[in-house]
């Protein structure tokens, strides 16, 4: 399991720093938000969440809430603004996270402790059990046996975890956004139940992101 605590002191430092990044509307081939395998969390806590993103001290950033709200299983390929229903990837994508969701039951992860890091603001997500990881295991060995790249170059994702802002454009006082991440670092937003993997694809709009389904795999024992 990762060291969100060690995570937290790096982000820290590095927007203390002066050294924190921002993203940029995406472009055609891009490596950060292409097509992804996600789990997103649904009913009260999510409000939860988006409540609290809401109170974010700045603005220009990209705030997530509702559907936006995720956590990722798999990086899928670089950015692709036009993802057509008949694509062979598209396909295979779907079909092997049914593949890895069959007889599994629903996804549950405590998110619990607002942390600020290089890129933005993020909750801790801790698996009640061994799903989450055994899933994402599935999941691999299935896009494998299709044939698919490894766009996350055998990287093991072991932090979990849902964003609830990317910085957009540079900070303008980072002690402030770090004053308002400590006063939310213990707060616990409860066990999310995720019955539905899905892959996604993402688009910018009108300053934020918007996340679409391209397929859905239920998690039923």
């Amino acid at each position: 399991m990762s060291d969100f605590a060690e995570f937290r002191d790096r982000g820290r430092a590095a927007l203390l720093a002066g050294r924190a990044t921002h993203d940029v509307p995406m472009v055609e081939g891009a490596r950060r938000w292409g097509a992804a395998a996600v789990l997103r969390p649904q009913g009260e806590i999510v409000e939860r969440l988006a409540g609290l993103a809401a109170t974010f001290p700045a603005d220009g950033h990209w705030v997530h809430a509702g559907p936006t709200l995720h956590v990722t299983l798999r990086s899928l390929e670089p950015y692709r603004a036009h993802i057509p229903g008949d694509d062979p990837l598209r396909r295979a994508y779907g079909e092997a996270l049914t593949e890895a969701a069959t007889g599994l039951p629903p996804v549950r992860v405590r998110l619990k402790g607002v942390v600020p890091h290089q890129g933005g603001v993020l909750v801790h997500g801790r698996p009640e059990d061994d799903t989450l990881v055994t899933l994402r295991k599935r999941y691999i060995h299935a896009l494998r046996g299709r044939g698919i790249r490894d766009l996350e170059h055998g990287r093991v994702r072991d932090r979990w975890y849902v964003s609830l802002v990317h910085f957009a454009r540079p900070l303008s006082d980072p002690e402030e956004l770090l004053r308002w991440a400590d006063a939310h670092a213990g707060t616990d937003f409860g066990v999310a139940e995720l019955p539905t993997a899905e892959v996604v694809q993402f688009t910018h709009t009108d300053g934020s992101i918007r996340v679409d389904s391209l397929g859905r795999a239920h998690l039923t024992p």
